[in-house]
């Protein structure tokens, strides 16, 4: 019986792209990404943290990435990330950063620094604000001149992605990351004619079919719900948060708003007795003046 694999899930991730079986997976994977930054494909790689199934099945897979290096020692990084939390986008750029500063050894000068390149696969948002589901970093200034050509960073958010037809070896991978789990290897559809997306079905199949590799896949499949879970809650308790902090902030303004009604009211009812006022001494001089002149007037009469 074959159970549906999601070669999102860590260590089917790990198996795709950091089996040595799979090296050929890997450089196709990095081709397809990095078309845009290589000046030429990659030919060979080295992984530097080779997937190693013993490890994986005893559910102790705590390095979920997968490092390798090229013939012309230019570093590379593939990371999958389902859930997506707040301090994500700085741990993108350190991940980044502590590999390409990992490379100079003690003696060794800065002209030793080779590009390295960062490319993580998420199945949430990071950026909900903009549709794009491939987004390039690179250090660059305001006008578009590069700081050093020194690698990139590339996101890559599967569940923005939506192609009906695939047009590119990156939107092939997409596409197989999005949609594998529902495949059988005997109905594939057309896309996935390929033999790097065949390789890539056989690697889901041996989880599929080989019990201990099923159990593994199962275990971190209840790690994940249970992660989602816990962001859930806590998703859940920052909006009650600030739907707290909200009405709080709400209640202060009307509370503001009250007492500067209050203000207005009291104001306008100083100016309307200082009007009255103003009208009473105007009534009273302008009845002093009648008794004046009429006091003149007997005077005159007189």
């Amino acid at each position: 019986m074959r159970h549906p694999i999601d070669p999102k899930v860590d260590c089917v991730f790990k198996a795709l792209l950091g089996s040595e079986d799979n090296r050929a997976l890997l450089i196709h994977f990095l081709n397809a990404v990095l078309i845009d930054d290589l000046p030429a494909p990659i030919i060979e790689v080295e992984i530097l943290n080779p997937y190693n199934e013993r490890e994986s099945f005893s559910d102790k897979l705590t390095i979920v990435d997968v490092k390798a290096r090229d013939a012309a020692r230019r570093l590379f990084q593939i990371e999958i990330q389902l859930l997506v939390f707040a301090d994500l986008a700085s741990r993108i750029l350190y991940g980044w950063a502590d590999l390409y500063s990992q490379q100079l050894q003690s003696g060794q000068d800065h002209r030793e620094l080779k590009p390295t390149y960062a490319i993580w696969i998420l199945d949430q948002s990071l950026r909900r604000d903009d549709a794009a589901y491939a987004c390039r970093y690179r250090m660059r200034d305001d006008r578009g001149y590069d700081l050093i050509d020194h690698g990139s960073i590339w996101v890559l958010e599967v569940n923005k992605f939506a192609a009906a037809q695939v047009e590119t070896e990156r939107e092939r991978w997409l596409k197989f990351f999005k949609e594998a789990e529902r495949f059988d290897e005997t109905t594939l559809p057309e896309w996935m004619h390929t033999t790097e997306m065949r390789q890539a079905m056989s690697t889901l199949n041996a989880f599929s079919e080989k019990e201990r590799a099923y159990h593994a896949y199962q275990a971190r499949q209840e790690f994940l719900r249970q992660q989602r879970g816990i962001q859930r809650e806590l998703d859940e308790a920052r909006a009650a948060k600030e739907a707290e902090r909200q009405a709080t902030e709400a209640e202060r303004r009307a509370k503001e708003a009250a007492l500067q009604a209050k203000e207005i009211e009291s104001r306008a009812k100083e100016a309307a007795l200082r009007a009255k006022e103003i009208e009473s001494q105007a009534k009273e001089a302008a009845l002093a003046e009648v008794e004046r002149l009429k006091a003149l007037l007997k005077q005159k009469d007189a």
